[in-house]
């Protein structure tokens, strides 16, 4: 007769099964120590995966709210720039005038007044560093002032009453730009170039109008008549101290619109870190713990197969004395 080994085949299988257990246990473990996360599954998550899931796009969306936010941070930091220059080159035109009146003298008032025409066309046909327009509302593929000397505001020979209207040299539509900074939260970043230099424009038009259309010539450089400082008083003056006060306003609200948005962006940091937290809380494994049992699943991986190669090598004749 033969003599069969002690362990039955329940035992092995069993034997088998945990087998399997153990090693599915330090697999997990292994998982765990390598990459930090509780589960590499949803299921590994169980019921804490909506929670996951909702924290994550939290984060992901406050991500992108704080991206938008910081580059509208950009444009209003640059705008800021330009408005305070745009604002100076104002009163410089206001100062240059009431000198001219006071001392009756408007030597150079008109080269004065051509600088200044460049430089305020040149803001007012800024960039980003796309090449888009920044003053040209939705309109970014052309530049929102078109006047290119301070001669095409008053044709030589034009009667005042027939001056171009300013507008038509602005081709700028209605439309501001915005950027939404939070649910349900939109800032207005965009400047319009109508908006900030139609006044100042009319001035620098006025007064190249009495210097230069009537005549062809520059009348106003020397020593001024009561005409000409009447004219500039009651013509130019008035809308030069307009357009700065106005220019004033523009870069004061322009900069409350930058606090608020570095507000917005600070919320959003806050808001990233709170949800990024709860992630990390649901997703990242103690890894102290973690530590503890890889070392006891490989333990008992090691103890199970022991055991196993152990019962399947008994035998009867390991017990059964030799004749």
């Amino acid at each position: 007769m033969s003599v069969d080994r002690v362990a039955t085949n329940s035992q092995t299988n069993y034997m088998l099964t945990q087998i399997g257990k153990a090693n599915a246990k330090l697999q997990q473990s292994e998982m765990q120590v390598s990459s930090g996360k509780v589960s590499d599954t949803y299921a590994g998550y169980g019921d804490k995966t909506a929670a996951l899931e909702g924290a994550r796009a939290a984060a992901q969306k406050s991500q992108a709210y704080q991206a938008n936010t910081n580059l509208a941070v950009t444009q209003t930091d640059l705008q800021d720039t330009q408005l305070t220059t745009l604002s100076g080159l104002a009163s410089q035109l206001k100062t240059a005038v009431t000198s001219a009146i006071g001392n009756s003298d408007g030597t150079s008032l008109l080269t004065t007044a051509d600088g200044l025409f460049q430089q305020a066309a040149a803001i007012l046909n800024s960039t980003d560093a796309n090449g888009n327009y920044l003053y040209g509302g939705s309109v970014t593929d052309k530049p929102p002032f078109t006047a290119t000397k301070l001669s095409d505001l008053a044709p030589a020979a034009s009667p005042p009453a027939t001056l171009p209207a300013i507008s038509s040299f602005f081709q700028n539509d209605t439309t501001k730009k915005s950027v939404q900074v939070g649910d349900g939260q939109t800032e207005t970043i965009g400047v319009l170039a109508s908006d900030i230099g139609t006044t100042l424009m009319t001035s620098l038009q006025s007064l190249y109008n009495l210097a230069v259309a009537q005549t062809g010539t520059d009348t106003y450089n020397g020593t001024l008549t009561t005409a000409q400082t009447n004219s500039l008083s009651t013509q130019v003056l008035p809308t030069a101290t307009t357009a700065s006060a106005k220019l004033d306003s523009a870069t004061a609200l322009n900069g409350d619109t930058y606090t608020s948005l570095k507000s917005s962006v600070t919320s959003q940091q806050t808001i990233n870190t709170m949800y990024s937290g709860f992630v990390s809380d649901i997703e990242q494994v103690d890894m102290p713990t973690a530590l503890t049992n890889l070392s006891t699943n490989q333990t008992a991986l090691q103890a199970v197969l022991t055991v196993t190669s152990k019962l399947n090598n008994l035998s009867l004749l390991n017990y059964i004395p030799s004749q």
